[in-house]
């Protein structure tokens, strides 16, 4: 492979026009076609963001681009084949998440890529913070000392440009706890080095959501005994994000930090009193992109592969379990327990 790789973006969509095309370019890489199952928006869209090739069959782009790689940002439930022809064509995955609707789904796209050996990574952006990193060094340098409790708060006001699948369609994958739940469910088994046993949870419908849940809230329990509480939402305008980590030395506290700009704050608070840490924040997506492309380039572990992708996403799917029968329900992981 040359030092520049050619990229296809399957799904002509906002987060890969915002985000993931300028990260993409900023490696050096092309753009050099994108798939859109509309003919008409994918000619437009490759015409806004300069890609030179746009199409409505992912086979044909393969065959005829013959890009390194794909970045699929597709509605939920069309990753799995989109993923494993990539795989098949021998064409390394980054895909959003989740992953899948189901686990089967997912695991099925994670074998797809090892059986035919490419790099496969799930877009889980937020471990490329500079704040959840310095979440992650402070808990294992033992700052806090054993951590007891955690607190996740990712509500937001989802913006009208984005809505649409968002908050009509559950066999798109639509919903809150699909869209923004697995990013808390990676959070903190990036933080904290464990994914949760169980969760109890409750899910709400604001108005916002048309027959599907756009808030969420939920308690999980850990191997360790550590307790997380999660609130979720598309539907709170005035909402600030943050993440809160308590132990028996002390607490973390990061402000502003679920998110995709490279901002917000954290702050370690002991006996000593209260510092903020010094933070270098940058660009997520494009660190992001920079270690899909090592994995790829050197056989280095990406941030977040696949399997991360599907544990993510078993997180999610007990939420939405225990939401509708109103217990306690286990995580089923699958094939992908951690361990």
């Amino acid at each position: 492979m040359s030092s520049s790789m050619k990229w296809a973006v399957v799904g002509a969509s906002t987060i890969a026009a915002e985000w993931m095309i300028p990260a993409i370019r900023s490696q050096g890489d092309e753009v050099v076609a994108v798939l859109s199952s509309s003919e008409s928006r994918g000619l437009d869209y490759a015409g806004q963001h300069l890609i030179a090739n746009a199409y409505t069959d992912l086979a044909t782009l393969l065959a005829e681009q013959k890009p390194d790689a794909v970045y699929i940002s597709t509605t939920n439930e069309l990753h799995r084949d989109q993923c494993i022809q990539a795989a098949q064509a021998g064409v390394h995955v980054l895909c959003e998440k989740p992953l899948a609707l189901n686990l089967d789904d997912a695991v099925a796209m994670v074998r797809a890529c090892e059986d035919a050996g490419v790099v496969m990574a799930t877009n889980h952006h937020l471990r490329h913070a500079i704040t959840h990193q310095a979440l992650r060094e402070q808990i294992a340098s033992g700052a806090v000392g054993t951590p007891s409790a955690a607190r996740v708060f990712h509500a937001v006001s989802l913006p009208e440009h984005l809505r649409g699948w968002r908050i009509n369609k559950a066999d798109a994958g639509g919903g809150v706890v699909l869209d923004i739940t697995v990013h808390n469910a990676d959070t903190l088994a990036f933080i904290l080095g464990e994914y949760p046993l169980s969760v109890m949870a409750m899910t709400q419908n604001t108005g916002m959501g048309k027959g599907i849940e756009d808030g969420a809230m939920s308690v999980w329990r850990f191997p360790s005994g550590l307790l997380a509480y999660t609130h979720e939402s598309f539907a709170t305008p005035f909402a600030d994000t943050g993440l809160e980590i308590h132990g028996d030395q002390g607490s973390l506290v990061a402000k502003g930090v679920m998110t995709q700009q490279p901002t917000g704050d954290v702050w370690l608070r002991n006996g000593e009193g209260r510092m903020r840490l010094p933070l270098d924040h940058h660009n997520l997506y494009e660190e992001g992109v920079s270690q899909f492309r090592q994995a790829i380039c050197s056989g280095s572990h990406p941030a977040a592969d696949g399997w991360a992708g599907v544990r993510s996403l078993a997180v999610a799917l007990a939420v939405l379990a225990s939401a509708r029968s109103g217990k306690e329900e286990v995580v089923d992981y699958g094939v992908a327990a951690p361990g």
